[in-house]
């Protein structure tokens, strides 16, 4: 089983967190494998602007809740972004460490740009400046 890859149960066999070392070409393997979706490339790109609730990510994506997070935890267990509770819903932003790293600050620099993202990041634009900031997510 390779480091980092959740098992059976869905939990992450990844237990140290030397994840980023160089030289680590499981850790990498995963890294570069969860950008092989859509969805994880726009909500990768969508949080490159700061953290995010599931719920925002839900509404700009037009995503069911269950779908949302599926993806937000491949994201997480491969080390793309890391998540916090508050109160019943989740919060994400990208993994504080990847932006240090050229390769990964390059990539998430170039998906935040790609054309097929703009019409998502408008979106988000207009929902969290409607969206009343003093309530937490439905």
């Amino acid at each position: 089983m390779l480091p980092g890859v959740p098992d059976s149960r869905g939990s992450n066999c990844l237990k140290n967190n030397n994840f980023f070392a160089r030289g680590k070409i499981g850790g990498n393997a995963l890294l570069f494998k969860a950008l092989g979706d859509e969805t994880r490339l726009k909500m990768i790109g969508l949080l490159k602007h700061g953290e995010l609730c599931v719920c925002d990510l839900m509404e700009v994506l037009e995503l069911p809740q269950s779908r949302a997070s599926r993806h937000l935890a491949y994201l997480k267990n491969s080390g793309w972004v890391i998540g916090t509770r508050r109160g019943k819903w989740m919060y994400y932003k990208i993994h504080p460490d990847l932006p240090r790293s050229p390769v990964h600050g390059s990539i998430i620099d170039y998906v935040s740009r790609l054309d097929g993202l703009q019409a998502e990041k408008q979106k988000l634009r207009t929902y969290l400046k409607e969206k009343d900031t003093s309530v937490q997510c439905p």
